[in-house]
Order: C-alpha cells, then structure tokens, then sequence
C-alpha cells in the first residue's frame, strides 16, 4: 500500500517556468467542443495495400471503448488494428486508425452517433504507435479572469521565446498514480505476473514520472535555459544527441532554438549525461530507491530514450471570446497540450 504522500509527490508535476506570471484561471473540457485535436499524420495513405486507413472523428468517447467497437463492428481483433497515438475521451478527436483492407464492405457500420468515418483508404503497412508528426489543437478555456488578454499576450511572447516544460501529464500515471505504483513494484521485483503490453506500459509510467521530476528540479534551481558540460543536448530539427563539452559553443546554438537540453527517460540504451548533470539525474532515482541497472531487466519492453526538456508550439493564436479564451496551435507527437495551457492558467 503506497501512502497518500507518495501519490501526491508522484501526482505533482512541478515548477512552473513562468513562475513570475500571473494564470489566468479558467476551466478546460466543459464541453466535448471545447477541446478539439486532429492528427497530423507521419504521412497520407497511399491507395493500395493489405491495410485500410480510417480517418476517425469520435466525440466525448475514450480510446479503449473506440477499439472494442471498431474490434466488434469489423469483426477484427485488438491486435488487428494500428493507431499513431491514443486521443483524450472528453474532446472531439480525429486520427487515423488502421485495420484490415478484408474490413472495405463493413466500414459503414462503424459510424455511430458519437462515432464517424471521414474516409478509407488503403495503404501498404500496418499504423504503428508514433507514426505521426504531431497534433493540432483548438481548445477553449472558459471562465478565465477579467484581465485575460493581457496576461495572455505576456505568456504567448515569452512561450515563444524560450518554449515551455515538456512535462508529462498526468494521465500518463494513472488512476490515483496506479500505473506508477504497479511499475515501481515491477522494477522492484515485488510483481512480475503480467504481460509483455502491460510492463511496457508501467515501465513507461515510471519513466514518465521520473523524467517530470528531472524537470521540475532543474527548472526550481533555474538551469532550464542553461547549458551545462554533459548536458545531453539534441538537434531540434534532426533529433540527434550529443554530450556538450564546449559551453559557450552549445550556448549559442540553444540560445537560436537550434537544439535543446534533454531529460532522462531510463533504460539500458539511454545516452547518459556526463559530471554535475548526471548526478542530478541520479539524485532522481535514488530519491525513489531504484539504479540505472533496475531498467535493464526489461531493456525490451523499455531501452531508455531521452526527451526534450522544452518545446514549442507552432501556429500558436489566441482569440479572446465571449465565454473565454481560445487557443489554437500543433504540438509534436508526445507533448502534451495540457502541461501547456497549466503554464498560462495556473490552476
């Protein structure tokens, strides 16, 4: 049994990099209408092949009752169907979905009140997990407070300048940080009954959680900006890592948005910090009682990567309208709009 102060310090996601501005309050997700996200694909099907892209609209339905349905309607398995990335249930979302081309004469009844095929075209491969560019967004916030526009025109100039934390929401931990807990007992070797889909998906919930704290350390001591020797920085544009060993150099080159400190996502493959840098990282883990070596027991469900500190958003416009403020922006794959928006709302 974990206590409650365990949850909570698992629960909290940590500083705010724009500590120093007001939030605008307000409420998110009052309506399935107010949060609008749409896929950007990795890329477009291609007319022909073994598999059928679904261009998927759902409103207010979660992604595991989306999958049984599809699973039911098409008389497919689970494991039939291909998705870029999972969509939040209290929103209007629109993704791709692959399932067998054997599905063309029963995609018709798929469409249900709350459930639409846009379109179906064939391609050649199965949709796997990250095959995707990123998201776009269109989400209202309702009810913020009266000076609204100002506060929100001083963040959008400061987000733009130096991005916002990259933290995971905390959706990814779980009900009541179970998926953390269960994966924390994994890595400990006080569970081990589960299957290969399920520890790939409590390991991650604890790499999650470790890396938010990475982050919200480095930004309370206020080296988020900072580059420091051994730092792992990464390319912004290619992706690719390297360990800084020129300062002033790597400076510079953060300093144009060129590349980006990085955090730890722990795994045998992860490429390790060097000096100060990676004993910060390694306060981390010893704070929750667990080595680098822990992870490598499931080096195949969870190698280890590492994950931009920071991001941007693209496109970024906001609206101020008579029940509150509208955002509209796309994000790259893995980043969350909610951390996002709790850096302007404050709540």
């Amino acid at each position: 049994m974990i206590d409650p102060e365990t949850i909570d310090s698992i629960l909290q996601i940590g500083a705010y990099l724009t500590a120093d501005l007001a939030g605008i309050g307000g409420e998110l997700k009052q309506q399935p209408q107010d949060f609008i996200v749409e896929e950007i694909p990795a890329y477009e099907p291609c007319g022909e092949g073994e598999h059928l892209f679904l261009w998927i609209e759902k409103t207010n339905v979660d992604h595991i009752s989306l999958m049984k349905h599809l699973a039911d309607t098409l008389n497919i398995g689970l494991h039939d169907i291909g998705i870029a990335g999972r969509k939040d249930r209290v929103a209007i979302t629109r993704q791709f979905v692959s399932v067998p081309a054997t599905c063309s004469a029963l995609v018709a009844a798929v469409d249900r009140d709350r459930i639409r095929v846009l379109s179906a075209t064939q391609h050649r491969n199965k949709l796997r997990t990250g095959h995707l560019q990123g998201n776009r967004f269109d989400i209202l916030i309702r009810n913020p407070i009266d000076s609204v526009e100002s506060i929100a025109r001083d963040w959008e100039e400061r987000t733009s300048r130096f991005g916002f934390p990259n933290y995971f929401g905390i959706q990814r931990f779980g009900a009541n940080a179970n998926s953390v807990v269960e994966g924390l007992a994994l890595l400990s070797g006080k569970r081990s009954r589960t299957n290969r889909q399920q520890k790939k998906f409590l390991i991650s919930a604890v790499q999650s959680m470790l890396f938010n704290q990475v982050l919200g350390d480095r930004i309370a001591s206020g080296q988020t900006d900072s580059v420091s020797l051994g730092d792992v920085m990464q390319v912004r544009e290619s992706g690719g890592l390297f360990v800084v060993e020129d300062i002033e150099r790597e400076t510079c080159r953060q300093t144009n948005r060129e590349i980006v400190a990085t955090g730890p996502m722990y795994g045998p493959k992860m490429r390790t910090s060097v000096g100060e840098v990676a004993g910060r990282e390694d306060e981390v883990l010893q704070r929750w009682n667990l080595t680098v070596t822990d992870f490598a027991r499931f080096k195949k469900v969870a190698s280890g990567t590492r994950r931009a500190l920071l991001e941007w958003p693209d496109e970024l416009e906001l609206m101020e309208e008579s029940n509150g403020l509208r955002l509209r922006f796309c994000l790259n794959s893995g980043v969350y709009a909610t951390t996002m928006l709790r850096e302007l709302m404050k709540n």
